[in-house]
């Protein structure tokens, strides 16, 4: 049964429902008194109860009106109602299960070129990978490398690749940990290249390892640490990493000064950046890994600064170091990896 959601009763077919109900025989006229409506409302009014099924004629008695009992009579209009909703209810979970069907596709296209990632698992393939981008690259190379040792055999490597660029008249910029400072085979490498017109910088953190060529193409490290690589051409991301680089870049200090006078402040960067990182309670491997040096060497630069300051604790080092003044121009903070 389908009501006309007009005929719904109002104010005028409740008071004429309760005025049946009291008086068991129907007297429009009578009605239209008492309840202050018009006879034509009144029969208004008992043509919308009729319809609904709220008042039926006396088998007995056509004249007098029984009313029915209104739960059942909505009991009867509720059921298509009901039955109407349990269809769209099942089309709706039938429309979300399809689509739920494309998720799958959808996040394996994720990992794929076309949205701009690539994933390289092989330190191998990464070589290649990177040698066919710098081969490609026509106007500039940025590249971050945590770390303070950079072994012969891989910087010989990269020698050859780097040599090419400059060759080809494209900028090259690299971002070093101060610690590299204090490596050799990175100082002998340094001096060569900056000779064809390479820069160099270094900072006291760096946010990670990354290369990017041209601002089009930029390699990351994997996660899991297995020298594998993601290839990013995505470039609203691109474009991202190349402002971390930059804003890095801008408060780094020119690696030349290392040969010259810069050591001994760039060592007193480097324990001040220790005593920040203690203060905060950092670990010793954590500290090793922003400062780009070894653990062993982080431990050892620990264990000085703490017996220079007397200090017996990490948090006590801390204090002493603001109390004396230490901790003031450690250089600019810049999203760290770990």
């Amino acid at each position: 049964m389908t009501i006309d959601p007009s005929l719904w009763p109002e104010d005028r077919e409740v008071a004429l429902y309760q005025w049946v109900t009291s008086n068991e025989r129907l007297d429009p006229d009578r009605a239209a008194r008492e309840l202050g409506l018009t006879r034509g409302e009144v029969d208004t009014a008992l043509t919308a109860l009729t319809e609904l099924g709220l008042l039926k004629a006396d088998v007995d008695d056509p004249a007098r009106l029984r009313p029915v009992d209104p739960d059942l009579v909505a009991a009867v209009v509720t059921t298509s109602l009901e039955e109407t909703i349990r269809a769209q209810q099942s089309e709706l979970h039938h429309i979300r299960d399809q689509f739920a069907s494309l998720r799958g596709h959808y996040r394996d296209s994720l990992s794929r070129v076309s949205v701009g990632l690539e994933v390289i698992p092989g330190l191998d393939e990464v070589r290649a990978a990177l040698n066919r981008s710098a081969a490609e690259c026509t106007e500039e190379m940025l590249t971050s490398q945590p770390g303070g040792n950079r072994v012969p055999a891989a910087l010989q490597e990269a020698l050859a690749r780097d040599t090419a660029l400059l060759s080809r008249g494209v900028r090259m910029r690299t971002l070093y940990h101060h610690t590299a400072r204090f490596n050799g085979p990175s100082q002998a490498y340094v001096a060569m290249v900056s000779d064809l017109g390479a820069e160099y910088r270094t900072a006291h953190e760096l946010f990670g390892r990354l290369i990017v060529f041209d601002r089009r193409v930029a390699f990351i490290p994997e996660q899991g640490g297995n020298w594998g690589a993601v290839v990013i051409r995505e470039p609203s991301v691109v474009h991202y990493l190349c402002e971390v680089f930059e804003q890095c870049w801008t408060h780094a200090e020119p690696f030349s000064d290392a040969v010259t006078d810069g050591l001994e402040a760039v060592a007193k960067d480097i324990d001040r950046t220790i005593v920040r990182l203690l203060a905060a309670g950092m670990k010793d491997e954590t500290i090793a890994r922003r400062l780009g040096m070894s653990l062993r060497t982080a431990r050892k630069h620990i264990a000085d600064i703490m017996e220079t300051l007397g200090a017996e604790s990490r948090f006590q080092a801390g204090f002493l170091s603001a109390r004396q003044g230490l901790l003031g121009g450690g250089g600019t903070d810049v999203a760290p990896s770990g």
